[in-house]
C-alpha cells in the first residue's frame, strides 16, 4: 500500500515562505489527482489546491496568487510553495492522492499531515 509523507512544515513569520513536500512510497502521483488540504484548529478540513493528471488546477480563493502546486512524478513528490504567508494559513496541511479516475474502486490516499504555524 502506498504511503504519503509530508515534510517542510514549521514556524514562520507572516509574510514569509515555506515549501511543503509530499513523497509517495510508490508511483501513485502519475495516475492521480493530487491535492493539498488543511485543517485549522476547530475547523473542518478544506481544500487548498488540487491538480489533475492533465495539469488542471483548482486553488482556494484564499490562497490564489500566493500558493503554487507542482509535482515531480519521477521523484514521486508533490510540492506546495507557499508565499506571503498569513496567520490564517496556520493549519495542519495534508497531502492527498486520488487515483480513482484511473483505478475505479481504488484507494484515496492521505498523508498524516505537517503543521504550519504563521506568527503575526
Amino acid at each position: 500500500q502506498v504511503q504519503l509523507v509530508e515534510s517542510g512544515g514549521g514556524l514562520v513569520q507572516a509574510g514569509g515562505s515555506l515549501r511543503l513536500s509530499c513523497t509517495a512510497s510508490g508511483s501513485i502521483f502519475s495516475i492521480s489527482t493530487v491535492g493539498w488540504y488543511r485543517q485549522a484548529p476547530g475547523k473542518q478540513r478544506e481544500l487548498v489546491v488540487s491538480e489533475t493528471i492533465r495539469g488542471s488546477t483548482n486553488y482556494a480563493d484564499s490562497v490564489k496568487g500566493r500558493f503554487t502546486i507542482s509535482r515531480d512524478n519521477a521523484k514521486n513528490t508533490v510540492y506546495l510553495q507557499m508565499n506571503s504567508l498569513k496567520p490564517e494559513d496556520t493549519a495542519v496541511y495534508y497531502c492527498n492522492a486520488d487515483p480513482r479516475s484511473v483505478v475505479p474502486g481504488g484507494i484515496n490516499y492521505w498523508g498524516k499531515g505537517t503543521l504550519v504555524t504563521v506568527s503575526s
